[in-house]
């Protein structure tokens, strides 16, 4: 069958459908004329079954590893089930506490006591760790934010913009011991902001399904992975340009300094997060 037959049997998007195949958690057969995906109702019960859990909160690797007879089902289901308690353990204590707080009239910031609701500070803190564990990457938050990625982007497209009439027919896009090994024509220049929307929309999605972190975490990891890849794609188009004057021979310099920096600012995030 179609994949439209399978979108109105399943009642998914085609997005969805294309989604879990490319992630392998199943395979349609192909049709042996013409090559297109010939799918069956047992692709169509694996379809279903793979959204479902994907609405309760389990993973994409996780559902993988229960495909692949890694882990149980059971297992599975109880890991995420446990994961939920501690999550609604979590609200349902905020809840009770905003409850208290709005049966006080008129509360304000100015006038607020927190030890009117709270008995206990250290423990209250403790309990609390992994949301304010967060508070202490707020340069990761920064870093992965749209502003920086529309700021990368921004100097992605003013770089290309700018040198583009200035540029010879063709431009560098490798180089070994300091001399270009292989040129493309010179609109290339403007595949690098290409790139920072393609890895923005296409690819931060994908790394966020697919990083195995707590909920909490993945979010941030996802976006600040991303923007890393936009300011290593800014490095190199900004080095093509600099290459084509003589200012610059070698791009592994630069390549390693900027790995340095992001990673060096990956570990005091996590070293700040598990302080």
């Amino acid at each position: 069958m179609t994949i439209k037959e399978v979108e109105s049997l399943t009642g998914l998007a085609r997005s969805n459908i294309r989604f879990y195949e490319k992630e392998k958690l199943f395979e349609p057969a192909r049709d042996g004329k013409n090559g297109y995906r010939d799918y069956s109702m047992g692709d169509v019960e694996e379809i279903k079954k793979i959204a479902y859990l994907r609405t309760l909160g389990i993973s994409i690797e996780d559902i993988r590893a229960v495909i692949s007879g890694k882990v149980t089902l059971q297992k599975a289901v109880e890991a995420q089930s446990d994961a939920l308690d501690g999550q609604i353990a979590e609200l349902s204590r905020a809840k009770a506490l905003c409850r208290r707080m709005l049966r006080d009239r008129d509360i304000s910031y100015q006038g607020l006591k927190v030890e009117e609701y709270v008995a206990g500070l250290p423990e209250y803190w403790a309990g609390n760790r992994p949301i304010l564990r967060l508070d202490t990457v707020s340069f990761l938050y920064l870093w992965g934010s749209f502003a920086a990625w529309a700021v990368i982007f921004g100097l992605c497209l003013l770089v290309g913009v700018l040198s583009f009439g200035n540029l010879p027919p063709e431009i560098p896009v490798q180089w070994s011991g300091g001399e270009a090994s292989s040129l493309v024509g010179k609109h290339f220049i403007f595949a690098y902001p290409a790139g920072c929307a393609a890895i923005r929309y296409l690819l931060r999605p994908c790394l966020y399904a697919k990083l195995p972190l707590d909920g909490r975490y993945r979010k941030v990891a996802a976006e600040y992975l991303a923007n890393c890849l936009c300011f290593v794609l800014l490095s190199v188009e900004i080095f093509s340009v600099l290459f084509l004057y003589g200012a610059v021979k070698s791009i592994m310099p630069l390549l390693l300094a900027d790995a340095a920096v992001l990673i060096g600012l990956l570990a005091v995030g996590i070293a700040k997060a598990n302080s």
